[in-house]
């Protein structure tokens, strides 16, 4: 859900304005301090503009919570980073997917290349 708030450019505040909570309580639901019902979290899709299903990418079809990759944890945290917010609306700007495509081969190239330090 932070994730997703974030790369839309919305505060908790305002999340939190348009569902009728605090700002406190999103962060509780951000940090899963506080469980969300099944019709909030329809309500923070809808207010959001993704499917519901979002919410549940990583599990199995059981729902599996076990099952769900830890390394989404750190793919959330740099996403979530000011530059990574800008890279990925920047990503999401790009209309051709083959660019898109070579864009990803060139960080993989980056990430993969032996530091100079």
């Amino acid at each position: 859900m932070r994730m997703r708030r974030i790369l839309v450019g919305m505060s908790q505040e305002k999340l939190g304005e348009q569902l009728g909570l605090t700002f406190q309580q999103i962060q509780k639901y951000e940090r899963a301090t506080n469980r969300i019902s099944a019709s909030r979290l329809f309500d923070i899709a809808r207010i959001l503009e993704v499917p519901i299903a979002y919410f549940y990418e990583g599990l199995d079809e059981a729902g599996d919570a076990a099952s769900v990759d830890t390394s989404f944890d750190y793919l959330a945290d740099g996403q979530a980073s000011a530059e990574g917010v800008r890279l990925n609306r920047a990503f999401q700007r790009i209309g051709d997917t083959n660019v898109q495509k070579r864009i990803v081969e060139l960080v993989n190239a980056l990430a993969d290349a032996p530091s100079e330090d």
